[in-house]
Parts: C-alpha cells; sequence; structure tokens
C-alpha cells in the first residue's frame, strides 16, 4: 500500500523535480518506507512506499521494466502469485518478489485487458515509452482512491485531494455537491468530489493518456456479473459455495511480509473475517495469537464490547480494546477533517480512526476488516421492501405475505404496514426530495434537482440493481473512502475480504431466499458463523458498527457548532444561518454535524465559494 503522484505539463515543458517532490511530500503518511521519482520529457511520477511485499529495495518504485515500462502502484493484487506461475509458463522472468512487477509483465503480456485477470486493489499509472502513453486504472469497486484534474496546462493526478489543490491559488467548493450533501446527506457523486475542478477517476475505469496530443480516454472495463448457475444452488449448496469463495479471499489477504490483523466491532461480518482469519493464521504460525481491535463505546446502548469479546474468546484472538472518550473526540477534530480531505456525514467514523491509530502503535501495518458485508448480502433493513417485491414478482402476493408474516416472528418490524411505508418512501423520489426539503428549511434558493435520487428509486424495484448501486454508487464509495483515508493516515494497510469480486459475485448471484429468510438478514452468514458462535452472535438482531456515541458527542460540542456554522462563509452564502441558530436545538445531530462538518473543511482547507 502506497501513494502515487503524477503531473503532466501540456504545454510540453520540463516537470521541475521540486514540484512533484512537493505533492509526494504532502502522502508521506501513506508511506513512510521509501520514496522514489521519475521524471522524463514533460512528465513526472511520484511514489511514496509502505512496505507489504518484498521488504527489500527490489520493491522500490518507480519500477521499470523490459527499458519500456515504469510504474506506481498502490494497493495489492492478491493473486499475484497465480499470475506470476502462469507468466513463468510464458518465458517471463522475475527480479523480485512483488505484485508490482507481476503487474508489469501482465501489461507486457496480456495488455490493457491485464485488469480483468487482477483479483486485488489498485490505484496505478503505467507510462509506456514504445506507445507514448499512460495509462491509469482504478480496481473494480475503488477501494483505492485516484484524483485528477486539469489545471492550466497541467494534468495532475494522486492518491489524495490534498496534492492536487496545493496547485491551486484559491481553493473553491463544488457547489452542487454541497448542497447535495447539506439537504439530503449523499456524499458520492460518480467522478465528482467537493473541491470544484478535482475528479476521481471512477472504479472499474481506466484513463489513457495520449502524451503526443494530450489527450485522454476513459474506459470502463468491468460491470458486475450475475451467475445464473449460482442462483439455482439449493441452500445448502448456497452456502458452502459462499463459505469457500470468503475462506479463499481472506487467505488471498493474509499474504504478507508484515504483521496482519483484523478490526473486530462485533457485529457479524468483522467477526466472521476475524474468526476465518484467525483460523488460518493459527494454521501457519503455531500458538500465536492473531489480532484484532475494537473500539467500545462509552455508551451502554452502542457498546458492542461483549460480542467482541466473546468473538476474541472463541477465536482465540488476541483483542485490543481502544475507548475514545469525548476529549478524544473533541482533539481529533481537525485531524480527521484534514484526514477525509471532504465534509461527511457523522462522527461514526472517528472510532475507525482511532483503531487504525491503535494499529499503528501496536506495529499492526495490514488490517482486515469487513466492510461491504451489508451491501452484498443485504444486511439493512432498507433491503426488506425491495427483497420481498422480488418475492412478489416470482410467486405473487400470497406468498409474499405469508414469507412478511414468518419474518415477523424473527422481526417485530417486519410487517405489511411498516414495509409499504418504506417502499413507498423509497421509490417516489418526489416524496423524498419534498421531505430533504421540509427538513432544510434554512436553505437559501438553489437549482439542485437531485436526480440522483429518481435513480435510486428505480432501483428499489430491482433488488439486483439496488444492489448493484448502492456498491457502485451510493452506500459503499462512501465506506471506502472513509477506510482508505482513515488506515492510510495512519500508515496502515487495509484489506476488505468481502469486496473480492469473485465473492461479491457469488453472493448478489444467490438466490435471494438464502439472504433474506423468516426475518433474518445476511441468512448464509448467519449460517457459516453458527457453527463456531453461539446463538446470541450468529443470530443476533441488532447491529451496530464501530458506532460511536454520537448523540453525547454531538451534544458535548454544540457550542462549538454554532461557532462555526455562525463563522463560516460557505454556510452564510448557502443558508439562512439566522434561520439555524434560531431553530439549532430541533435539528437531529446528524444535521448538526452536517453544518458542522462543512465549516470545519472550510477552515482546514481554506475552501471558498462563488
Amino acid at each position: 500500500m502506497c501513494g502515487i503522484s503524477g503531473i503532466i505539463n501540456t504545454d510540453f515543458k520540463k516537470v521541475e523535480k521540486s514540484e512533484i517532490k512537493k505533492i509526494t511530500d504532502l502522502i508521506e503518511h501513506r508511506g513512510p518506507d521509501d520514496e522514489g521519482f521519475f521524471l522524463k520529457n514533460n512528465f513526472a511520477f511520484g511514489f511514496r512506499r509502505l512496505s507489504i511485499l518484498d521488504l527489500s529495495m527490489d520493491g522500490h518504485q518507480p519500477m521499470h521494466y523490459l527499458d519500456r515500462y515504469t510504474i506506481i502502484f498502490n494497493g495489492e493484487i492478491y493473486n499475484y502469485l497465480e499470475l506470476r506461475d502462469e507468466l513463468l509458463k510464458n518465458n517471463y522472468e522475475f527480479k523480485s518478489g512483488t505484485d508490482t512487477e507481476v503487474i508489469l509483465a501482465s501489461y507486457d503480456f496480456w495488455g490493457k485487458n491485464c485488469v480483468e485477470k487482477f483479483n486485488g486493489m489498485w490505484a496505478f499509472a503505467i507510462y509506456d515509452k514504445m506507445q507514448d502513453e499512460i495509462f491509469l486504472s482504478r480496481d473494480r469497486f475503488g477501494i483505492k482512491p485516484l484524483y485528477y484534474c486539469e489545471l492550466g496546462n497541467k494534468f495532475i493526478f494522486g492518491s489524495e485531494i490534498k496534492q492536487i489543490i496545493e496547485f491551486q491559488d484559491e481553493v473553491f467548493a463544488n457547489k452542487e455537491i454541497l448542497i447535495d450533501f447539506l439537504v439530503t446527506s449523499f456524499e458520492e457523486h460518480k467522478d465528482q468530489t467537493f473541491f470544484k475542478g478535482v475528479k476521481k477517476l471512477k472504479q472499474s475505469h481506466n484513463l489513457i493518456y495520449d502524451l503526443k496530443n494530450n489527450k485522454y480516454l476513459i474506459k470502463k472495463y468491468y460491470s458486475i456479473s450475475y451467475h445464473e448457475a449460482i442462483q439455482k444452488f439449493s441452500e445448502q449448496k448456497s452456502i458452502e459455495k459462499f463459505h469457500s469463495e470468503l475462506k479463499r479471499s481472506i487467505n488471498y489477504r493474509l499474504r504478507s511480509d508484515v504483521t496482519v490483523g483484523s478490526c473486530l466491532s462485533g457485529g457479524l461480518d468483522s467477526s466472521t473475517v476475524a474468526s476465518v482469519a484467525a483460523s488460518q493464521y493459527s494454521k501457519e504460525s503455531g500458538s500465536k495469537k492473531f489480532t484484532a481491535i475494537h473500539a467500545q463505546s462509552t455508551e451502554e446502548d452502542s457498546d458492542e464490547s461483549y460480542y467482541a469479546k466473546k468473538v476474541a474468546e472463541l477465536s482465540n484472538l488476541n483483542l485490543i480494546i481502544v475507548k475514545p472518550s469525548v476529549e478524544d473526540f473533541k482533539s481529533h477534530i481537525n485531524e480527521v477533517a484534514f484526514t477525509q480531505e471532504e465534509p461527511f456525514g457523522g462522527p461514526s467514523i472517528f472510532m475507525q480512526y482511532f483503531v487504525m491509530k491503535k494499529a499503528k502503535e501496536i506495529g499492526c501495518t495490514v488490517m482486515l476488516d469487513g466492510q461491504g458485508g451489508d451491501e452484498i448480502l443485504l444486511g439493512y433493513e432498507k433491503y426488506y421492501p425491495s427483497a420481498y417485491l422480488n418475492i412478489f414478482k416470482r410467486k405473487g402476493f400470497i406468498q409474499m405475505f405469508k414469507t412478511v408474516r414468518e419474518s415477523n416472528k424473527n422481526n417485530s418490524r417486519m410487517n405489511i404496514y411498516w414495509i409499504m411505508k418504506f417502499f413507498i418512501g423509497s421509490i417516489f423520489s418526489s416524496l423524498r426530495k419534498n421531505v430533504h426539503k421540509l427538513k432544510t428549511p434554512f436553505m437559501k434558493p438553489y437549482s439542485n434537482n437531485f436526480n440522483f435520487l429518481d435513480k435510486l428509486a428505480n432501483s428499489y424495484l430491482n433488488i439486483f440493481n439496488l444492489q448493484e448501486q448502492e456498491i457502485m454508487s451510493t452506500n459503499l464509495p462512501c465506506l471506502l473512502k472513509f477506510e482508505d483515508k482513515n488506515s492510510m493516515m495512519n500508515s496502515i494497510e487495509a484489506r476488505l475480504p468481502f469486496l473480492d469480486y469473485k465473492v461479491l459475485e457469488t453472493a448478489l448471484s444467490i438466490d435471494i431466499d438464502y439472504k433474506i429468510k423468516n426475518g433474518w438478514t445476511k441468512y448464509i452468514l448467519r449460517k457459516i458463523i453458527s457453527k463456531k458462535m453461539p446463538n446470541n452472535i450468529a443470530w443476533r438482531k441488532n447491529k451496530l458498527g464501530f458506532n460511536a456515541p454520537e448523540s453525547t458527542w454531538v451534544d458535548h460540542i454544540s457550542d462549538d457548532i454554532r461557532l462555526h456554522i455562525k463563522g463560516s462563509k460557505i454556510l452564510n452564502e448557502l443558508c439562512y444561518t439566522d434561520k439555524i441558530l434560531k431553530n439549532f436545538d430541533k435539528f437531529d445531530n446528524r444535521l448538526k454535524w452536517r453544518l458542522y462538518s462543512t465549516a470545519i473543511w472550510e477552515k482546514v482547507y481554506n475552501v471558498k465559494i462563488n
């Protein structure tokens, strides 16, 4: 895991070493172990290394290959050993034990289609001397970030936004995106960021930059595949198939030359990952325990430590617990705002930040996490209406009604009235838009039409489309952004077994009846973990994740929130701040936080609005 940077001068002037070094130094936290630069003609690459595989200088980047290619690479290709074997059979030779060299050989052998062979997470740039072009690629689900910007006579790209805005004389907010966030809480909009002019290469896309003509082309290389054969599997065969793919995925993500541990919230996803990883780890390390880190809430109603401790006991984990206080929260607000680079919807991500901070303290350089489990296995209650509509389409109203009635036995909220209420609210985007507007009466007139809510509403009519939307456009991209920035600020590599593309495609292809059954979300995962864990873990009904004591924290800083709202030029431009302050106590804490997060972001990055 590393950090990359690149500058192309479109006026064909030479890039100064000081320029590329300056923006590469800004991401030293992503790679404290080594740095490297490559300058040629009118472009330059910069690199910061966090050593994970082959800790020798053989892994130094930029890496050159066959006197033709030069690469800077952030991420991991987990199936690099299998690809290496395949390439060896085709007469390729290797000087290192790195996955970086495997990428270069793959690019030479398979061309741009090589990314379809990769199982992993990545953001990389390859310079091809013969073609005089730069090939940039981002992994299927956007686990690793890649931002870019056209600014005057420069094309700039990098792992973080702060590298790009370093070249801007003034930093301006993306007004439309910011209004969307304040009114609806939505944070992700395809290739847009909260910074005007700064874009991100979308997941599953490549960018080919022609250095001769200063033109670039962006192409999509991957769409989620639905496998009909898997959909026809029996319940038992579905469970076995998913379990097999998940174990393979976790084993892949244990490949490392540094210490690996796991985040453990106490929920189903992280508990499964930690338990399976510990089992595999013990086979290879003998008596040494696998380490897991849990962030414990100070509030009883959001405290999951009982479950984390139980999982640790049954899985023979070395459990480390951090318990962030309100003072810890307050003292890290600016630091986390700087880390995240953009406004965010709630303070729960502070808990993840403290987990990564602890991982760095104890020397656990790689951390597994359960991100993606909810999205691929229908773990949120908001999936119920779409799931039951699916049953209605396939089996009719009577069977749907029977299913709802059975579900109600295990989940009291699962009644036909709740489902209809949620479904109507989900599919009628005009209703949702009006609700959002009613909740934010302090906004000044704006032209936003919130069209993304129309697409989201349409997706509720088809469960596969809804999952695809959540994975590629709405929920998951936010979580991945938080995870990458929280982990990399602490020089930690986060690995996500549920987002192995084969695991994901298997999960989405499995019959919906085995993902939501009798009111139980993530049914097949519960069946898998029930072989190792007691019922109060495998069949628990409440789930919190790394949940912060949000109400307590937000209430504790309410005076500071008011001060920041009052002093924010951006909020005064977009809102009637006198109305906000007058009705402040009536707003829910999430809305208060969005306003505060915006004001803090404005201050930390000196953002203006026009």
